[in-house]
């Protein structure tokens, strides 16, 4: 299995972090794919297959971490070309919200 979960919404509160410079604030650091759960349930194609895919976005994924889980807001095709190269861990910006 790839990720922890499969999941289709942002089940946590909006935490006011939109911009890329707002989210250039919170520093990157090593997540495992096993324990992520994905906030959307499709992926295109094209942004997964894509050499470019991070020319204009950030080079980390953004991850919110709530009530314990490891929630996948941005950086689907990150985490899904991470483990097509069977690699387990995947660098991400990861943003706290207190209980």
């Amino acid at each position: 299995m790839i990720f922890a979960r499969v999941g289709d919404s942002r089940p946590y509160p909006d935490h006011g972090v939109d911009t890329p410079r707002q989210w250039a604030e919170v520093p990157p650091r090593q997540v495992r794919l096993d324990e992520l759960v994905t906030t959307k349930r499709t992926l295109d194609l094209g942004s997964l297959l894509s050499e470019d895919s991070t020319f204009y976005g950030d080079l980390f994924a953004h991850v919110v971490r709530w009530r314990g889980s490891l929630y996948l807001e941005d950086g689907l095709h990150r985490a899904l070309r991470a483990a097509l190269q069977q690699r387990t861990m995947l660098h991400a910006r990861v943003l706290v919200i207190p209980d």
